[in-house]
């Protein structure tokens, strides 16, 4: 099986995918039309990417493109819509980087606070300044903590808050009070209502179309004056002109990792966010730790592992959630060759679609159980049809909930 990584992976994926049997071929340089040629070339089973975008071309270019892996937790680089139409599974490593996103953003709580950034660029610059830099410090002890998105990052920086003895109070869509309380946070019913409280406001969730410009100026215009404004998720969930506007005119000060427009590789490149006195700017460097690499290509081995071996793949974001069949056939038969096949030519002369099967054989193999979702209820003559066949034992036909 041909695999191709187009991003820098831990050491170990390497070695480890070849020891699986797998054709690998490594090229950190890959994006874009270069990319669109290394699919075309190569024609692997599995694409691994990290922060390389993968657009329709890409998925396009392969024809035994089957998997594709992102090496992180979110896949907005990633044309999802494109790759479920054309049958090609997304899978991503959750939570593998989380405690590394917890760590970047507790380091730009203290440095807001703190100015830390500040105090080490003026004593390169030759000067000290303790006067200036010791007003103005708040400290964390004590503060309120809000937290908006309580997935994996979200609980582990909601832990250590409880280190530095901080109280938290948080609100995601999927948080529940069961969940709160073993968490040991106070749940908030708004994002807003999370801001209105938060002496330090920091945000953990996925872009997607329900979180993009979540961040709006509501949420900041309920923010405190002074308060501290942490986002190491993803750019596009903050309205950065709102942000913008809180910064100048409310002081809140900022720790960024995360821009929207972000360039995809080492460039030049300016964002009138990260220019404002007050903000704080790292590169989308949150999962960049030794620690979180390991952990994430470990994942990505066990995901093409499991691919390879049995067809399943781990952490699958892309297939259905909701059902779309009407009605279920229960299909025992002899287990001969053809006979399904048989059953499925009459469905398709009934314009009848399989939306999910599971053939299920019992001990001897002499005869099975086919369990045929399909998309609407087969006619008698068809069934009937169905049950002509001698290696046919019995057809029954179940309407599924809610059909």
């Amino acid at each position: 099986m041909k695999v191709l990584i187009a991003d820098k992976m831990a050491a170990v994926v390497r070695p480890a995918l070849e020891a699986l049997g797998c054709q690998v071929t490594q090229d950190v340089g890959l994006s874009g039309p270069s990319l669109v040629a290394a699919l075309a070339e190569h024609d692997p089973a599995v694409l691994v990417v990290r922060s390389t975008r993968v657009n329709p071309e890409h998925l396009e270019a392969a024809r035994s493109l089957s998997v594709v892996v992102r090496a992180g937790a979110g896949v907005n680089t990633i044309a999802v819509d494109v790759a479920s139409a054309r049958g090609v599974y997304v899978a991503n490593c959750p939570g593998k980087n989380a405690a590394a996103v917890a760590e970047l953003a507790f380091g730009h709580m203290l440095n807001a606070d703190r100015r830390i950034a500040d105090n080490v660029a003026s004593l390169r610059a030759g000067e000290w300044k303790k006067k200036v830099f010791a007003k103005g410090t708040r400290g964390l002890k004590g503060r309120t903590l809000g937290l908006i998105g309580m997935g994996n990052i979200g609980a582990e920086v909601a832990r250590r808050a409880k280190a530095f003895d901080m109280g938290v109070v948080a609100w995601d869509i999927s948080l529940t009070p069961s969940r709160a309380k073993d968490l040991g946070i106070e749940q908030a019913q708004s994002a807003v209502a999370v801001a209105e409280r938060a002496d330090v406001l920091s945000v953990h969730v996925a872009l997607n179309a329900h979180t993009r410009g979540l961040i709006s100026d509501d949420v900041l215009g309920a923010m405190k004056p002074g308060a501290i404004f942490i986002n190491t998720s993803r750019g596009e969930v903050v309205d950065e002109a709102a942000l913008m506007n809180a910064i100048k005119s409310k002081g809140i000060k900022a720790g960024i990792d995360v821009f929207c427009n972000e360039p995809g590789q080492d460039e030049a490149w300016s964002t009138p966010l990260a220019a404002l006195d007050g903000v704080y700017g790292t590169h989308h460097i949150g999962a960049s730790t030794e620690q979180a690499s390991e952990a994430v290509g470990d994942e990505v081995v066990r995901i093409v592992s499991a691919w390879k071996n049995s067809g399943a793949v781990p952490n699958c974001v892309n297939l259905a959630t909701g059902r779309h069949a009407t009605h279920l056939l229960v299909v025992r038969h002899k287990d001969k060759v053809g006979v399904l096949a048989r059953v499925l030519t009459t469905l398709r002369t009934g314009e009848i679609n399989v939306q999910e099967m599971q053939n299920i054989v019992f001990d001897g193999a002499h005869a099975a159980c086919a369990h045929i979702q399909v998309d609407s209820a087969p006619s008698a003559a068809l069934v009937s049809e169905i049950e002509a066949n001698e290696a046919i034992f019995a057809v029954d036909v179940v309407a599924m909930e809610g059909s």
